[in-house]
């Protein structure tokens, strides 16, 4: 099993900039991507990015691409979300994903517990 934990999440304002962070634990050697998702209130979970983890070749959707940058730290089995440019639509909880497949795109086998980004116009 892997566990994933994310924090980083609160309350900005429009225009302004969050990092939510993602930390992995457990049988990590077993995970090739990982990434982040979101969901807005009654919507459905959404893709954000995706990161392989051993070549660190990134996907994002395009609705955040040239706003948001993913990032991982392999010591620290850790893997990041830049959030800049906020804007309201981008308010959501996001999840951290973490995936056996090289992209969170085509599956995801562990999920984080999400936390909430607000962001205020």
């Amino acid at each position: 099993q892997v566990q994933l934990v994310e924090s980083g999440g609160g309350l900005v304002q429009a225009g302004g900039s969050l990092r939510l962070s993602c930390a992995a634990s457990g049988r990590t050697f077993g995970i090739y991507a990982m990434g982040w998702f979101r969901q807005a209130p009654g919507k459905e979970r959404e893709f954000v990015a995706t990161i392989t983890w051993s070549s660190g070749n990134t996907d994002y959707a395009d609705s955040v691409k040239g706003r948001f940058t993913i990032s991982r730290d392999n010591a620290k089995n850790a893997v990041y979300l830049q959030m800049n440019s906020l804007k309201p639509e981008d308010t959501a909880v996001y999840y951290c994903a973490a995936s056996a497949r090289s992209t969170v795109v085509t599956g995801v086998d562990y999920w984080g517990q999400g936390t909430q980004v607000t962001v205020s116009s």
